[in-house]
């Protein structure tokens, strides 16, 4: 009996070992029909069985890339997923290892993909961007672009959400890394909004170029832990979201030069005790939150709906909740958020990403070992 059960125990493990080196699978399966206050919608399961996935990205010739944050990337092109090598050195620790990915606005000439990492340096972590020409399923020519300028020890709170702007600028979200004093150093990456050219240079127009009260690099600061940016395509501006502590997950627009307040502001408290951060939920000089989610939901992933398949979600924000476990549908008139709906909610899990495609569905991945990427259907 006790032979049995080591031999049971032993194929066990391979079988989880084997899960967790394996390649994920596609599907294409319809998960459910759901109802909107807008729009009635079906979710259709294209793939299955990734590992802890954390962002997508879309190719002009029709391909989905997949980062997994062990540190592996996929392409799945709508039959098959297979996998992209050629990725460099990647700490996966804690909430690091490969995290974001876009590609170049002009990846039809240059094949450009952009992707963020956790990797050692100084004796510490932290977040690097790299780029590299994707040459069918292998990254070629992949060159470090830019690293934040002080390495620390531990796991948490990398940011790492990347986006272009509407004049072509990189911008990079960064973490606070659980050390919640750097955030009101603009010198300091850690919580700050990065802004760079392509190459890794700095734009000649960012806020604190021809000043010594911040890093060049830096548009903003005062941030937490941004795990969702995006372009608003009316006004141009640069909109994003990020963790709070217990409670206090914010909805802001960076300007430049702003200052968003953590941890002298927030709506959040300590976790466990419940005592207040800070001086309460503003100060002179600093910017406060066009909402914020009390309880936490754990925003991220951000898109703004520009497609005409669900036209009545036209104009509005998409943004996944790990801890909410749902799609939150944020209604805005102009920089005011006037409704939110929930949506999937506790029904496919904690979900990291959602992107528009260009075909116009939403996409969407869910944070987990056995994660999957979705996309939403007119129903």
């Amino acid at each position: 009996m006790r032979q049995k059960s080591i031999v049971t125990v032993l194929l066990t493990l391979f079988v989880v070992a084997a899960h967790a080196s394996g390649t994920p699978t596609a599907v294409n399966r319809v998960q459910g029909t759901y109802r909107s206050e807008a729009a009635g919608f079906r979710l259709t399961q294209l793939v299955t069985d990734l590992e802890h996935p954390w962002a997508i990205a879309f190719l002009p010739d029709g391909r989905t890339l997949i980062t997994e944050r062990p540190g592996r990337l996929w392409s799945y092109d709508g039959r098959t997923v297979t996998r992209i090598d050629g990725l460099p050195q990647i700490t996966a620790s804690g909430q690091g290892g490969l995290l974001d990915l876009i590609p170049d606005p002009d990846f039809e000439r240059n094949s450009l993909i952009y992707f963020s990492y956790s990797s050692r340096f100084s004796g510490g972590l932290g977040t690097t961007v790299a780029r590299a020409r994707l040459s069918g399923s292998r990254l070629v020519d992949v060159q470090e672009i830019w690293r934040q300028n002080r390495a620390s020890a531990g796991g948490r709170h990398f940011g790492s959400r990347l986006a272009f702007d509407g004049s072509g600028m990189l911008l990079i979200t960064i973490g606070d890394r659980g050390q919640q004093d750097r955030s009101q150093d603009p010198n300091d990456h850690a919580g700050t909004l990065v802004r760079i050219a392509p190459d890794g240079s700095v734009p000649a127009d960012n806020p604190f170029v021809r000043s010594d009260d911040g890093a060049a690099d830096v548009w903003s600061y005062g941030h937490r832990n941004a795990q969702g940016i995006a372009i608003n395509p009316d006004s141009g501006e640069i909109w994003l979201h990020e963790h709070g502590p217990q409670g206090g997950d914010e909805l802001n627009i960076a300007r430049a030069g702003d200052n968003h307040g953590w941890p002298v502001i927030t709506h959040g408290v300590n976790y466990g005790t419940g005592t207040r951060i800070g001086v309460g939920t503003s100060a002179p000089g600093m910017e406060e939150p066009l909402i914020h989610w009390t309880p936490s939901i754990a925003p991220s992933g951000m898109a703004f709906y520009t497609g005409d398949l669900m036209s009545g979600w036209r104009g509005d924000i998409f943004i996944g909740a790990l801890a909410g476990q749902h799609l939150r549908r944020v209604v805005i008139d102009g920089d005011r958020v006037v409704h939110q709906e929930v949506l999937l909610d506790r029904a496919i899990g904690r979900i990291r990403d959602v992107r528009q495609g260009p075909d116009g569905h939403l996409y969407l991945i869910t944070d987990d070992r056995r994660g999957s990427l979705y996309r939403i259907d007119p129903q």
